[in-house]
């Protein structure tokens, strides 16, 4: 086959390749987009969408719970043990009478009173952390901090000289 011999241009298969390439862009960009807005649209990395979707869901399941005062089983989401209750003797680094004395309606300890509503207002990965700040209440001051770890998928209490202020972290 000489150059002169080359095939046909096929008109088809040249637009079917073209519709078949710009559709595929497509869907991944809508899926890109999908996913950081699935994610709470975080000021990040895309490769660290996923450790502010998977914290920032932890979060709020375990804030539901609380609102609910269903504290047994928000214990279960802080831990990320729904079967805690079967094995509780082993758990002695934040028992369960701690964790109530810390997050019931009517303790001492809780700052923040009866929990009716909460809304995550600032986030970041630190280290391999994500940082919350969270308005309890409708509060405007007085942020509850809170830390996913996303290798044990618990929640903690940040270290205070790394906690987040929402006024001046806008998300």
């Amino acid at each position: 086959m000489t150059l002169l011999d080359a095939p046909q241009f096929d008109v088809a298969r040249d637009k079917r390749r073209r519709l078949i390439l710009s559709s595929a862009a497509s869907a991944l960009f809508v899926l890109f987009v999908t996913f950081w807005l699935v994610s709470g649209r975080p000021i990040d990395w895309p490769w660290n969408w996923y450790t502010h979707f998977a914290g920032r869901s932890a979060m709020n399941h375990f804030l539901a719970d609380v609102e609910q005062n269903n504290l047994q089983k928000a214990y279960g989401v802080w831990l990320h043990d729904p079967d805690w209750q079967q094995h509780h003797n082993e758990l002695k680094f934040y028992t369960f009478d701690t964790f109530q004395k810390g997050w019931a309606p009517d303790s001492q300890n809780n700052d923040y009173g009866t929990i009716r509503s909460h809304k995550i207002v600032a986030a970041r990965v630190y280290g391999n952390a994500l940082l919350a700040a969270i308005l309890i209440n409708g509060r405007k001051s007085g942020a509850l901090n809170l830390e996913h770890d996303p290798r044990t998928h618990t929640l903690l209490f940040p270290p205070p000289d790394v906690e987040i202020d929402p006024e001046s972290y806008s998300h």
